[in-house]
């Protein structure tokens, strides 16, 4: 096991030894309150200590966002990072998972055995190194809007998160919905953090719970201009208007 150091001021206030790998980590919080731009601070980390992602972002249709919030907020220009990067698109309407570009898969992530398919396959793609994979993914509860499909992702998940050491995990869920049900996510995770977004559209994070790395229970303000958090806002909305009534046909 090792550290990561953390680039990011406010989050060496907050975690000053950084992060121990491998490891697994969800970042819960209400709908829209800005979990994928502190995500983006773990994995700008991560990607310039040398190690590889793969990232599967259920609320975005593409992976431009979560490119341009990277290289606003942080500084790191995805397309630099080659065969260290791969993308894992949610899409519900086909049956298993195909190949739509050289780091690029779409899959129908409601599937446990799909997600294991897609991630493992990712794995085998991505260059290895000391610091290892790390697998990042936003607005999970999406998954939990399924009838069909919700309980045996519930279950594969929290099994993911409290015991694959394959990997590094980072999941970001909403809470306004299913948080019974998300708890078991929570708790299941060796690190566990929050977040909460104020009517002025400022933007606190907080930690709760780390593995074998001392840490502050303070609550911090994080940096992020409110143009970046109201497009977040702007996005879970167009999430929840679209997305979940077809989930919640499946």
């Amino acid at each position: 096991m090792g550290k990561l150091k953390l680039e990011e001021d406010w989050l060496q206030e907050t975690l000053p030894e950084g992060m121990l790998y491998p490891s697994s980590t969800v970042i819960s919080g209400p709908g829209g309150s800005g979990k994928p731009l502190i995500e983006y601070a773990f994995v700008a980390s991560w990607l310039k200590a040398g190690g590889s992602v793969i990232s599967i972002p259920l609320q975005y249709p593409t992976m431009e966002m979560g490119k341009t919030a990277l290289k606003d907020l942080y500084k790191v220009d995805l397309n630099n990072y080659g065969s260290r990067v791969f993308y894992i698109q949610f899409e519900p309407n086909i049956d298993k998972y195909e190949q739509i570009g050289k780091n690029t898969v779409k899959a129908n992530l409601l599937k446990p055995e799909v997600w294991k398919s897609a991630v493992d396959s990712a794995s085998d793609m991505v260059e290895t190194s000391e610091l290892g994979t790390l697998v990042f993914g936003s607005a999970l509860n999406l998954l939990l809007f399924s009838p069909t499909y919700k309980e045996g992702m519930l279950d594969y998940l929290r099994e993911v998160i409290e015991s694959d050491k394959s990997k590094s995990y980072m999941f970001s869920v909403s809470t306004s919905a299913f948080a019974d049900e998300i708890k078991q996510w929570e708790e299941a995770a060796e690190n566990l953090m929050f977040t909460r977004m104020e009517d002025d559209m400022s933007l606190f994070f907080s930690i709760y719970r780390m593995k074998e790395v001392s840490f502050s229970r303070e609550e911090v303000k994080v940096p992020i201009s409110e143009e970046q958090l109201s497009k977040i806002k702007e996005i879970a909305h167009a999430t929840r208007s679209k997305v979940i009534p077809q989930l919640s046909r499946i």
